[in-house]
């Protein structure tokens, strides 16, 4: 028995997220049958990341248990020949068999992008959420600026959710625009809380369209509220870019 890493790229947007569940096909679904067939055995990978659905990755990490006796760098070359066109695996390789992607010290880095000018760009519908008012790009920096360290992110996880703890570190979260009105919003963190990325990125929408103060972020993270954070953006504009694990 051996346990073996992916690195997973995917497009979102035709998936009901990552976990398997009833009404729906999801990423997790495709890998295990698509790894089934191919090893002739019943596989159930693990991920390190429960995308929802709509949500994209350059690089989620999952693992999963075979008697295989391929090698396990040579699972993605075969995997991939198997895989719809919107799921590439990016790297595959053999890890200790007591290593799991949850358990480990790691970042997470997301991007969430809002597409901001008069008019859609039909190429960008499905990998940016399109906001038509303009956005102020130096005061959602100012604002983003107050979410780094550790702090509280209860006002920005979603009702329900079910955690140990709400306190998070984040290392960065740094706000962009490029020449092509795509505003960047990359977060990189110890870890995140359900819809914590997308709470923020409609946080700081609501400072760029001038319906919030940046000074007002340390007073939200305060209140420990949900109600006091902004709306939770669109799925389909937040990308998970990957994760780096420490020794």
């Amino acid at each position: 028995m051996k346990r073996v890493k992916l690195i997973v790229a995917y497009d979102g947007t035709n998936y009901c997220g990552w976990q398997v569940q009833p009404n729906g096909i999801t990423i997790e679904q495709v890998l295990n049958e698509n790894l089934s067939k191919l090893l002739g055995e019943e596989i159930t990978v693990t991920g390190a990341s429960r995308t929802d659905s709509g949500v994209h990755s350059m690089g989620n990490v999952a693992i999963f248990d075979t008697e295989t006796r391929m090698p396990a760098d040579k699972i993605s070359f075969a995997l991939n020949q198997r895989l719809p066109e919107d799921i590439v695996v990016q790297d595959s390789c053999e890890v200790p068999s007591d290593w799991h992607p949850r358990y480990q010290v790691s970042r997470k880095t997301y991007e969430y992008r809002i597409l901001n000018r008069t008019f859609r760009m039909p190429n960008r519908r499905l990998d940016t959420y399109f906001y038509h008012h303009k956005l102020d790009v130096d005061k959602m920096k100012q604002a983003a600026s107050y979410l780094v360290g550790e702090h509280d992110f209860k006002s920005f996880c979603a009702v329900g959710a079910q955690v140990k703890t709400t306190t998070r570190t984040i290392y960065s979260c740094e706000v962009e625009k490029d020449g092509n009105d795509i505003i960047t919003i990359r977060v990189t963190g110890n870890g995140f809380l359900y819809n914590m990325v997308r709470i923020i990125a409609g946080t700081l929408i609501r400072v760029g369209g001038g319906e919030m103060a940046p000074d007002e972020i340390p007073q939200i993270l305060g209140k420990k509220d949900r109600t006091a954070a902004g709306p939770t953006a669109p799925a389909h504009g937040l990308t998970m870019m990957g994760i780096e694990y420490g020794e």
